[in-house]
């Protein structure tokens, strides 16, 4: 299971990358590989504002419908339209091609109350 150490991870099992002062959004190869084969993504509009926590997307796989919450407070700046089409990106390439949006944080220190990499593996190990 790849777990990169340059990402901040929620307990909900979404990942962000800093990236020019803006958080790059999606879940964790955990997540995916929990979800199974993903067949559709909701994809958030780009203006969109959310408070830390709330439903940003939805993710719907041949097993389940999963909500994907903001881990930080903001608004969506960009999106990855190509998820429309090809939803099975989350699958394939968790932490590059199946990123869901890019979020212009209200407050950039949320990214502290994240979880480090070791943090995030302790949590799925249940250590």
């Amino acid at each position: 299971m790849q777990l990169p150490d340059d990402l901040r991870y929620s307990t909900d099992h979404e990942w962000v990358r800093l990236e020019d002062g803006r958080f790059r959004l999606g879940i964790t190869d955990y997540a995916q590989d929990a979800l199974g084969d993903v067949v559709f993504v909701e994809i958030p509009e780009v203006g969109s504002e959310f408070t830390a926590s709330a439903k940003v997307s939805e993710v719907e796989s041949t097993k389940s419908v999963s909500d994907i919450y903001a881990p930080v407070a903001g608004r969506v700046v960009e999106v990855n339209a190509e998820l429309a089409d090809a939803p099975e990106r989350l699958n394939d390439d968790p932490y590059g091609d199946g990123w869901i949006c890019i979020i212009e944080p209200t407050n950039p220190s949320d990214l502290d109350s994240l979880l480090d990499v070791d943090s995030y593996r302790r949590l799925i190990e249940g250590t």
